[in-house]
Formats: C-alpha cells, sequence, structure tokens
C-alpha cells in the first residue's frame, strides 16, 4: 500500500497540491491541482482573497479523493508575515491585508520612536522591510483600534487554513519568525517588544514547533470530502520548507531559494544579531529542525514577471487588475533572449529598493532608477531585461560578499531550488558575476521540504539528513559552472 502526502504550497500568486509518496527509495512527486491566488481591492486596501484561496484549497482535497489517492497527512505552507485576527466567536476582524498594501508607509518611524532599532534587532533577528507583520500591525492600530482590541486570535496565513481545516488554533515558529515579533534566543513571542509597541499580548499564543500533529479535520469537511486525514505542521513559512529541501551538494555552499522573492543565505545553529548583522540587514528566521536561516530576502523573479505582464498589457494597481493586452504576447524565453543580445548594456539598480517593490510601472520605476542614479537609461526592452538579470547577479554577488563577513566563512558553491531555478539565464549570470559554480534544483523545492517532514512524522525517512540523502537520489541537480 503506498502513503501519499500532501503538500498545499500556496505563494502570492498561485497555490498547488502536490502529492508525494516514496517508491523505491525515491521521493515520487504529482501535482494534483493547481489554482489562482487573487488578490482584490477592499476597504481602500490590498487584500487576499480568503474566498477564493479556501475553496482552491478544498477542491485541490477533493481533486485527491477523485484520483483515489487519498493522502494520510496534509501539510500547508505560505508566504510570510501576512496574517488574520479572530474575535471571540472565531471570525475574521477585518480583512487579509496584502503585505505589498501601502498602510505601511511610514510605521517604521512610528515603531522606531518607540524601540531603537538594534535593541529590536537584537532581540528578535528579523530584517527590516516595510511590509514586515510588526508594521503591519502598527497600521492596524492606527487606522482601525477597534480591531486590535476586539482580538483574541492572531493567525498567520497558514494557521487560519489549519483553522479552517480541523478546528484546532495554533500558532506555527517558522511563520511567526516573520513578524519581527518572535524573540530570536528563546524562540516565543517577545512580551516586551510587543508591550512596548502597545499591542494586546493575549492574541499572541504559544508557539508549535514543524512536526506538531494539529489534528485530524473537522467533521463536515470529512462528510464534504469524503475522507479524513491528519494536517500536519510543516516549516510554514514557505521559505522555511525550500532550504529544508536543498540537497547540500556541498557543505560550504550559500543557499537560495529562487522565486517571486530570493531567499539568499545558509543555515545556522545559532542566531546572528550583531550590529554588524544588523547593518547589512540579515535576517535570522525560524527553521525546523533547531535550524536558523539566516539570509537576505532580495526581490527576485518579481520584478520579471511585473515587467512580464507590463509587457502583455496586464497592470495590477493596488490589487485591481487592469488589461490592455497587446498584440505581441512576451514568454520568458522571449525576455532571455532579447536580454542576451544586450550582454553589453551595464547599467545596474537595487533590486531590493522599495520603488520595485509594487509600482504601476516596473518599466517606468526601472527608468527612473537608472536615471536618478546617473546611469545609461535602458530603452528597449533587451536592455531592461539585461539590467535586471545583471542587477539580480551582482545583488547576489555583493549578499555573498556580506554573509561570508558575517559569518566568518567562505563560500564555494551556490545550490538553487524553487521555480526559479529554471531561469537559465539567472543562473548562467550567478555564476558568471559571482565567480562560483551553481546547482539548480529541485524545482520542486518548498513542496518536498513539506513532504519530508510529514514523512519524517509517520516514520519513513529518519531525519533531515536521511531526507536529503533521498532527495539528493530522487531529483536531477543541473550543473552551471562560472567561465
Amino acid at each position: 500500500m503506498i502513503n501519499y502526502y500532501l503538500a498545499i504550497d500556496i505563494g502570492a500568486s498561485s497555490g498547488r497540491h502536490i502529492l508525494g509518496h516514496i517508491e523505491n527509495n525515491s521521493i515520487i512527486l504529482e501535482e494534483i491541482y493547481r489554482f489562482d491566488n487573487l488578490q482584490i481591492e477592499r476597504n481602500g486596501h490590498y487584500c487576499w482573497d480568503t474566498d477564493n484561496l479556501w475553496n482552491g484549497i478544498l477542491n485541490g482535497l477533493k481533486a485527491c479523493k477523485s484520483a483515489n489517492k487519498i493522502p494520510i497527512s496534509v501539510a500547508i505552507d505560505t508566504w510570510g508575515v501576512d496574517f488574520v485576527l479572530l474575535d471571540k466567536n472565531d471570525n475574521i476582524i477585518g480583512d487579509a491585508v496584502s503585505y505589498r498594501d501601502n498602510r505601511t508607509i511610514g510605521m517604521d518611524k512610528l515603531v522606531d520612536e518607540k524601540i531603537n532599532p538594534l535593541y529590536l534587532y537584537n532581540k528578535t533577528g528579523t530584517q527590516k522591510a516595510t511590509y514586515n507583520t510588526v508594521y503591519q500591525l502598527m497600521a492596524l492600530k492606527q487606522e482601525h483600534p477597534e480591531q486590535l482590541e476586539n482580538a483574541e486570535y492572531l493567525l498567520m496565513s497558514p494557521d487560519y487554513w489549519n483553522f479552517r481545516l480541523t478546528g484546532v488554533k495554533t500558532n506555527e515558529y517558522t511563520i511567526a519568525t516573520t513578524t519581527n515579533l518572535v524573540n530570536a534566543k528563546n524562540k516565543n513571542w517577545d512580551k516586551e517588544i510587543i508591550e512596548k509597541l502597545g499591542l494586546p499580548t493575549h492574541i499572541f499564543h504559544n508557539l508549535s514547533m514543524p512536526k506538531t500533529v494539529v489534528g485530524k479535520l473537522r467533521s463536515e469537511l470529512v462528510e464534504t470530502l469524503g475522507f479524513d486525514t491528519t494536517v500536519i505542521l510543516p516549516a510554514t513559512h514557505d521559505t522555511g520548507s525550500a532550504f529544508l529541501a536543498i540537497p547540500a551538494v556541498d557543505d560550504n555552499a550559500v543557499y537560495i531559494s529562487s522565486g517571486t522573492w530570493s531567499l539568499l543565505g545558509v543555515e545556522n545553529s545559532y542566531p546572528i544579531t550583531t550590529k554588524e548583522s544588523f547593518e547589512q540587514n540579515f535576517a535570522n528566521e525560524g527553521g525546523a529542525f533547531n535550524r536558523y536561516r539566516y539570509l537576505k530576502n532580495i526581490m527576485g523573479l518579481w520584478i520579471i514577471q511585473s515587467i512580464r505582464r507590463e509587457l502583455n498589457g496586464i497592470t495590477y494597481i493596488q490589487g485591481k487588475e487592469k488589461r490592455s493586452l497587446k498584440e505581441k504576447q512576451w514568454t520568458f524565453p522571449d525576455l532571455i533572449a532579447v536580454a542576451k543580445e544586450n550582454e553589453d548594456f551595464e547599467s545596474v539598480i537595487n533590486v531590493n529598493k522599495d520603488c520595485f517593490l509594487a509600482p504601476e510601472s516596473m518599466i517606468d520605476a526601472i527608468k527612473t532608477e537608472c536615471a536618478d542614479t546617473s546611469q545609461k537609461v535602458p530603452q528597449t526592452v533587451g536592455e531592461i531585461m539585461q539590467c535586471v538579470y545583471r542587477s539580480l547577479a551582482e545583488y547576489y554577488k555583493e549578499s555573498i560578499k556580506s554573509l561570508e563577513l558575517l559569518t566568518e566563512k567562505q563560500f564555494t558553491s551556490i545550490n538553487i531550488v524553487g521555480g526559479g531555478c529554471q531561469d537559465s539565464y539567472l543562473n548562467e549570470m550567478t555564476a558568471k558575476i559571482t565567480g562560483l559554480p551553481v546547482y539548480s534544483g529541485p524545482i520542486e523545492g518548498t513542496a518536498i521540504g513539506n513532504l519530508i517532514v510529514q514523512m519524517i512524522v509517520f516514520g519513513e525517512l529518519k531525519d533531515l539528513s536521511d531526507a536529503r540523502s533521498c532527495i539528493r537520489k530522487s531529483f536531477n541537480i543541473e550543473e552551471v559552472f562560472s567561465k
């Protein structure tokens, strides 16, 4: 009998249900369902469509039943920082506002007035980003203080979906560390920080670690779906799951989880919260199995995705889609091809500047940044794409240099996982500019990391070392060497 495990991996643009099982000592994957993650404009804010997400989760479970492949367990991972509040009757208070909403503008200054930024970093080890949960909560406190007053529970995105599935409310550790409110050393909510910010401490409940069994499905869901299963906590932050799937081809490797964001870093057994680390803005995100993901969040393929949508006549302004489809529809291979034709174009941008987070026009934002930094302004699509690819690779290079100084290690290769590892040109540029060999794969890094936690819980894999050995044997890892 085959034991199937289901990873529900929800990203900022789509969700996927990936079934996994072990056959002949290898992990076998099957995408059973996929759905769009739609953002909507509601009450003046850019919000997640929770009804659409819930329907997507249920439809994927129904697809398992239709395929007669019933998972013995299910685990959900999502992007970080976003949350919902529940009242005493377990109803959502307000809207599920997205991290790309502009409500957090200026909130970092309010937080800095209450807590010294270096002190906050020393306590939580979290990279400063304007979209962090701490700034979202401060924005909510300014706009709707009554919502915080009426709240009984704060649930991060995957916590909420686990609650909808089981009726059990949990706060998973790895996703909680993206809030900027978890103590990096004792791995629990930092009540001192929460109190200094004037946030209600009672909404922050005890944290649960990956491998925790949440429970069985609600009875009404069992009746609807026609089966029951066990919900388990993976590393519910998608980056936490992705890092688990890196097969560690080289012990001195830098890891990159590549997708909408590029998460570049290493695994440590302890947090690094020094002044130097603060100045370089590295994050200590909680990982599974007592590990820390020491990394930098880099605005990755989001820039390329936005350019493609814009060229094809699709734009998003505060969550509202506008379409004026062009005659020529650009594909990602098209964009790579024209980038290669302009390899002599040398302008670069700081890909992590806030102006690239959610601009009305990504192309205009790139041109403006080049002009403001007294560089040649790209005029053609090829020049724009070369600028982006070169800029990403240069940012990787500088981040790796900083990482070497902060960890006192020398890195000899780069391991890239996730959907972005399929971008062969970015891999080539990264190898060329960093001077390091690049190992690309597995593609389904996040889902694999999610699945191996479930497999460890049920004893099909012994531990993380056994799981990574199995991953190395199960999936193709491509090698790209610097020239």
